[in-house]
C-alpha cells in the first residue's frame, strides 16, 4: 500500500504536468471501516452528495493497532476516495457523520500526477453540490 501512495504523491521525471497545473488539485482520501455494508453506505452517500467522483472498496484488510491500551486485530475494508482537494473538509465531516468508529481514520494523499481526462472527470463530478440541488448535470466530453 505504501508504494501505491508514493506513486500518487510524487512526480515522475520527464513527465509534463502543465495539464494538471491548469486543473484544480485532486486527492485520494482513505478511510477504513469494519463491514462491507458500512463501506457501501459511506461510498454511496459521498457520491450522492457529490463529495467524491469514484470510490474503490478494497476488502479483506488485516489491521493491527493499539486502542485504549490494548493491541487489537480486525478485518476491515479500505475506501479509496477520489475527490477535489478543496472538498477534504466536507468529505471528512461526512465520514465522521456516518462512520461507526469512535475515531475514524481519514487520510488525504494529494495526487501529483494523473491522466488529464481522469483528472478533469474527478474535478467535474465532485462538485460538493448534491444531485437534487443541481439544475443540470452535464457529462464531460473527452474527445
Amino acid at each position: 500500500m505504501y508504494i501505491l501512495f508514493i506513486g500518487l504523491t510524487r512526480g515522475r521525471p520527464g513527465v509534463t504536468v502543465s495539464a494538471m497545473a491548469e486543473l484544480e488539485p485532486i486527492s485520494v482520501v482513505v478511510t477504513s471501516v469494519g463491514t462491507e455494508q458500512q463501506a457501501v453506505e459511506i461510498s454511496e452517500e459521498l457520491i450522492a452528495r457529490r463529495l467524491a467522483t469514484c470510490i474503490n472498496i478494497v476488502p479483506c484488510l488485516r489491521s493491527i493497532y493499539r486502542w485504549k491500551g490494548k493491541v487489537c486485530e480486525d478485518t476491515e475494508y479500505l475506501l479509496m476516495i477520489k475527490t477535489r482537494r478543496a472538498l477534504f473538509g466536507a468529505v471528512t465531516e461526512a465520514i465522521r457523520e456516518i462512520h461507526s468508529y469512535e475515531l475514524p481514520e481519514v487520510l488525504e494523499f494529494p495526487v501529483g500526477n494523473a491522466e488529464p481526462n481522469f483528472h478533469r472527470w474527478v474535478v467535474d463530478m465532485a462538485t460538493g453540490v448534491p444531485d437534487a440541488e443541481l439544475e443540470t448535470d452535464v457529462e464531460p466530453s473527452f474527445d
